[in-house]
């Protein structure tokens, strides 16, 4: 993290901050915050305006636990629902895959790697703002030149159908880096090249078939079955390293580990919880909610849980059975009286 040129006297921090985040069960606000410190809700507020923290902040965090070289990069994005926010910077509207359908929030897109030894961490985000005039690829392709350009030397980039476009996997195929990437169903391949046909169209074996993707070249296209629903992967590998490496299988379960860390930075981590409206206060939540994860994996890591959700778990374990003891110990004295009323 960026050292500062003195001491802090500011009573929020980064640390203390993250801490909240996940330890709190239910209510990660600026009062709950106090309540539980003693420190005053207007410091949080003004330390969540004060910071300016960026994605090379949490790159640098993250790079320290993982193995730069030959790992597995994934691209996705995810809604972070705020149905119920009125004039908060950076809330819009947007598809998401959970509800089907366009909802309100903000939309928080991911690089995320995993390494060669299966350890996992987001290194580079943004959080969509429609006022940059920027796609999703847009932020994609930046993103992606960011962490090359940090030191990220990937084996394979992986995404699904929405990032496959022609000019995202040359993007990746200019920098001599394999890929995986979901495609739509009609998107046009060729066993021939020049006889254009669509995806759902062909046979594709269990290990694969060789076809020509449209303006783009030769790639290995799979096919996976999810609830009686046929899904199509292209894989590309540079021509001087053949077809090798890791099988479609593995990588595809690298993929999988971003959509876990979609689903752990809101139950565990509060992202989507903050009551602040202006766009530096949202930013900074976000990336101590990101760095709470990081942080949350370094300690698995260090065996001291088997998972992130475990953590949580065992915070609360003592105090709740005390509580069942000492309300069964009062029920017991309580329910004689109960019956001599009922009965009297």
């Amino acid at each position: 993290m960026r050292s500062t040129t003195r001491p802090t006297t500011a009573r929020c921090t980064l640390p203390k901050y993250m801490g909240f985040l996940i330890s709190e069960p239910k209510s990660p606000t600026c009062t709950r915050f106090e309540e539980v410190t003693g420190v005053s809700h207007d410091s949080v507020n003004r330390f969540l305006h004060r910071e300016s923290y960026q994605p090379k902040d949490l790159f640098d965090e993250a790079a320290q636990h993982l193995c730069l070289i030959g790992g597995t990069l994934s691209i996705d994005d995810s809604v972070l629902d705020k149905p119920y926010s009125h004039y908060t910077e950076l809330v819009s509207y947007f598809w998401s895959g959970k509800h089907h359908k366009t909802v309100k929030g903000l939309n928080l897109i991911s690089l995320y790697y995993t390494d060669p030894y299966g350890r996992h961490m987001p290194v580079n985000y943004r959080v969509y703002d429609k006022s940059h005039g920027m796609t999703k690829n847009d932020y994609f392709r930046e993103m992606l030149s960011e962490v090359l350009q940090w030191g990220i030397e990937p084996a394979f980039v992986t995404g699904d159908s929405w990032y496959s476009s022609v000019k995202n996997l040359k993007t990746i195929k200019h920098h001599q880096t394999g890929f995986m990437f979901a495609i739509e169903q009609n998107r046009k391949l060729s066993l021939e090249k020049g006889k254009w046909q669509q995806a759902q169209s062909l046979d594709v074996p269990d290990d694969g078939l060789e076809v020509w993707l449209k303006d783009f070249g030769k790639v290995k296209l799979f096919r996976t079955t999810l609830k009686n629903q046929h899904r199509y992967y292209v894989v590309y590998l540079p021509e001087e390293k053949l077809f090798q490496g890791p099988d479609f299988e593995s990588i595809h379960k690298q993929h999988w580990q971003i959509e876990q860390y979609h689903r752990a930075i809101k139950q565990i981590c509060h992202i989507e919880h903050f009551q602040v409206r202006r766009e530096r206060p949202i930013k900074n939540h976000i990336f101590a909610s990101l760095l709470s994860f990081v942080y949350l994996q370094k300690m698995q890591l260090e065996q001291e849980f088997i998972n992130i959700y475990q953590h949580q778990r065992e915070l609360f374990k003592e105090t709740v059975g005390v509580f069942i003891e000492n309300f069964t110990k009062g029920k017991d004295q309580l329910l004689p009286k109960f019956v001599r009323f009922i009965n009297a």
